[in-house]
């Protein structure tokens, strides 16, 4: 829990956005409320709006406009129609499981309305400590030795350049589907020599909209392939829910074209013949008819990265193709306890990363943690957490089976990826976004490495000084029922859709109690200056809040309004994000 002092410490910032809030309230039939939270989230016209508010799957764009999209499926058609091997190439995390699955289960549907045969189809994923990420020369080998003639990779690939010219050494026809940013060079992007390169980020491709994540672009590409293998455009519609479960839990920005597919690929999940991802809701004791992004990313998520964590991907996969019940409901048992133990040790590995910060790095703009007992794949896990706690860009190595490995989570001041590049020179292997990356070093080059970036690092106090972003300082009067909902249908909220905020300051503290059976909820009454009394929910450690909260009066809270239905009555709260107390 953080201290009072602490947050004193944050900045409460109002947004400041410009637009025509009531004209466009009354074209859009919403709140100016609303407007002028989408108008924070980007938006600057009507038609984004629109799109944002009244968008659905109709409304997702032409996967032709992707470079190369439409010569990835003509050569697929072609393999499948004359069965030759496809090997399929995917990578271990979320996106890489749901993409192989989708590309997996697409290519398998579309041999057969070709008159192929789905059995020539099959997949290969890295695996995370032998392998790293993404294809290598051993899995081209092996494709060469086991007759494949056609490598179709997901989510990777993009930056394989060395190993796809091997691949077309041994004479295979390569297919690259990613959408990771491409190497660049002196003379602009390197691109990997295969037969058709698809990726949303290449330079001068025409795609509306490159945020995407690789279940996404492999979601794009069956619609083609469906279309031109005479497969019925409802079984493409049921995979949404996949390329949804794949951008929350790659941490896509949830604009755009990905908010309707993540709204509407909640939808379809409620009514998901997938026996395994019905048998993983189930053990999470989540309700499947309920499935928020936030289930999305905070526990189904997790579960099916557990797997490529800790064992193989391959069990993740697994379970989605499962349609066995006892072999779904034992799959989904023992991701989910996976799970359980990667909670375990990531939080052995948060303590002690902290600790070496605070007694070694403290000064640091840019945190290096060495951490050589900890398992390689809570790198990036612990590397975010590290983030959260000092508000400053993190890496996090381990040791791993011939290098150090390593994983980094940034603040939106520093750009993580070039940063990386700036220090190329140490790096035998890096890639990543401005937000994250991955990397590999010499276990005697880490300390250059930390004392390097810290020198190029143009940071300044003012950037580790967490800012909370207040979209409207909104009295709780003006709380109402229709408003709640109307909010409710900004939903889903994530990366880049952020849950919107509201604040309002001296609020008096008439009563407060500690429930829950963890004693983890603070109930406080709160009496605006005007008299209008109101309950606030503040879940943290109960006990510590009201001791802190002992002889204070009023409180300044930044707030989400809520209804809470308790017995058949219906009553407006507010749940508390950010407090001070006075």
């Amino acid at each position: 829990m953080k201290t009072q002092e602490d947050r004193q410490k944050e900045i409460w910032m109002v947004q400041t956005k410009r637009a025509d809030f009531n004209g466009l309230a009354e074209k859009l039939g919403v709140s100016p409320v609303s407007v002028r939270i989408m108008r924070n989230r980007g938006m600057e016209t009507e038609e984004q709006m629109r799109r944002y508010l009244f968008g659905t799957p109709k409304d997702l764009y032409d996967p032709a406009l992707m470079t190369d999209m439409e010569r990835a499926v003509a050569i697929v058609k072609e393999k499948l129609r004359a069965a030759k091997r496809v090997r399929i190439i995917g990578d271990y995390d979320i996106d890489g499981v749901c993409s192989t699955y989708l590309l997996l289960t697409g290519l398998k549907r579309a041999a057969a309305a070709l008159g192929g045969d789905p059995e020539t189809v099959d997949y290969e994923i890295p695996d995370r400590i032998r392998d790293g990420y993404g294809i290598n020369g051993n899995i081209i080998l092996s494709a060469a030795a086991d007759g494949v003639d056609t490598l179709v990779t997901c989510d990777n690939g993009i930056s394989a350049a060395k190993e796809i010219a091997l691949a077309k050494e041994r004479g295979m026809t390569v297919v690259v589907t990613d959408h990771h940013e491409v190497p660049a060079g002196e003379s602009g992007q390197i691109l990997p020599p295969a037969d058709a390169v698809v990726d949303p980020k290449r330079e001068g491709d025409r795609y509306p909209f490159p945020e995407i994540c690789g279940a996404v672009v492999v979601y794009k590409l069956l619609k083609l392939l469906y279309l031109e293998a005479g497969v019925p455009e409802r079984e493409w519609e049921d995979l949404l829910g996949f390329a949804a479960i794949a951008t929350v839990g790659d941490v896509m920005r949830l604009q755009d074209e990905n908010r309707i597919i993540v709204k509407y690929g909640l939808r379809q999940i409620a009514h998901t013949k997938n026996a395994g991802l019905r048998k993983l809701v189930e053990k999470t004791g989540l309700d499947i008819r309920a499935l928020t992004a936030y289930h999305i990313g905070f526990v189904i998520g997790p579960c099916l990265n557990a797997g490529g964590r800790l064992q193989t991907a391959k069990l993740a996969l697994r379970l989605l193709l499962s349609d066995d019940e006892a072999e779904a409901d034992r799959l989904a048992e023992e991701l989910k306890e996976l799970n359980d133990m990667r909670k375990d040790m990531t939080r052995k590995g948060e303590e002690e990363a902290i600790r070496q910060v605070e007694e070694r790095f403290s000064q640091d703009k840019v945190l290096v943690v060495f951490l050589p007992e900890c398992h390689e794949s809570l790198a990036g896990i612990i590397a975010g957490r590290l983030r959260e706690h000092f508000h400053r860009p993190s890496f996090v190595l381990t040791r791993g089976e011939t290098s150090v490995k390593g994983s980094g989570r940034s603040i939106e001041q520093y750009h993580m990826f070039r940063a990386l590049g700036e220090v190329a020179d140490l790096l035998p292997k890096f890639g990543g976004h401005p937000m994250a990356a991955g990397l590999s070093i010499e276990e005697k080059d880490i300390d250059e490495f930390r004392r390097r970036l810290n020198r190029n690092a143009n940071l300044t106090e003012n950037d580790f000084i967490p800012k909370v972003w207040i979209d409207v300082p909104m009295p709780l009067g003006y709380i109402s029922e229709a408003l709640v909902y109307e909010l409710s249908e900004l939903e889903p909220f994530g990366q880049g859709n952020e849950k919107p905020l509201f604040a309002q300051k001296d609020l008096t503290i008439r009563g407060l109690r500690v429930l829950g059976r963890n004693r983890n909820l603070a109930k406080l009454n709160l009496v605006t200056p005007e008299g209008l009394a109101m309950d606030g929910l503040l879940f943290t450690d109960g006990d510590a809040f009201a001791q802190e909260a002992a002889g204070c009066r009023s409180i300044d809270a930044v707030y989400y309004p809520d209804i809470n239905e308790y017995n058949g009555n219906r009553t407006l709260q507010v749940i508390i994000k950010h407090y001070i107390l006075h």
